[in-house]
């Protein structure tokens, strides 16, 4: 799965699912060889039980379910971990505070907080014979990302990075560029600048580094590290397509 694979030093790929809720959409990333989804519960409009229906079949199909919830809190970290969701992103995390709480809601004791429900998407809808077990192998299974995407966040970087129980850093690059004055330009020097800031720290930390981002951004940062890869969203993919479809009407006539 993703999260061990990006664990070990590889590198994954994924896409941003905003939009679609049908679990068949786990079945397309595998055949597409993509090897996970992030649903987008900040800007989407996506339901836990979506969530829970996407990650079974995530889960059956070898793709691994990450989930980007809409804010940080215990309810919204442990929850959606329950539903079977490999990873959590937490979005616009500033301080070392917010990183702690986070890593505390998503990781089992003694590492974190996090409360042990007996069965359910997270346990694969098993009984836990070892408890003990099930929590050492998801504390190391189960990736938390921080997601950096302002001013106060890059300037934090260093120390979420060394909270104990944050797993990965990624760049949220279009608020960031909000928050730094120049909106939309991801390639501008200022937010190349703060993407390097964030980089070194995740580096340093022995953490993994990620962007969400077009192609030529992503191109940039993966010589430098970039591990955690996630491109597109479903809603670009599909006004791409149906933009496509249009152009080679226009050319037929």
């Amino acid at each position: 799965m993703p999260a061990e694979k990006l664990l070990a030093g590889d590198r994954v790929i994924g896409t941003m699912i905003s939009l679609i809720p049908h679990p068949a959409v786990a079945l397309l990333a595998r055949e597409a060889g993509l090897d996970y989804l992030m649903l987008d519960m900040e800007h989407g409009p996506h339901s836990f039980e979506t969530l829970s229906a996407v990650s079974c079949a995530a889960r059956c199909a070898g793709v691994g379910c990450f989930v980007r919830v809409p804010e940080l809190s215990r309810d919204n970290v442990s929850r959606a971990l329950d539903c079977g969701a490999d990873g959590v992103m937490v979005p616009m995390v500033e301080s070392v505070e917010q990183a702690r709480a986070f890593a505390s809601w998503a990781k089992y004791p003694p590492l974190g907080k996090r409360g042990l429900g007996s069965i359910g998407g997270h346990t694969g809808f098993q009984w836990l014979d070892d408890a003990s077990g099930h929590m050492a192998g998801a504390n190391r299974k189960i990736l938390t990302i921080a997601q950096i995407e302002t001013v106060p966040g890059v300037e934090s970087a260093g120390e979420i990075a060394a909270v104990e129980g944050i797993d990965a850093l990624l760049i949220g690059p279009l608020d960031l560029s909000v928050s730094l004055g120049v909106p939309g330009d991801l390639l501008s020097p200022t937010v190349r600048g703060a993407i390097g800031r964030v980089c070194d720290a995740a580096g340093a930390h022995g953490k993994v580094f990620g962007i969400h981002g077009p192609e030529s951004l992503l191109e940039e940062w993966l010589p430098r590290g970039l591990r955690l890869v996630m491109h597109s969203l479903d809603l670009t993919m599909l006004a791409a397509g149906m933009a496509g479809i249009r152009r080679w009407f226009d050319r037929e006539r």
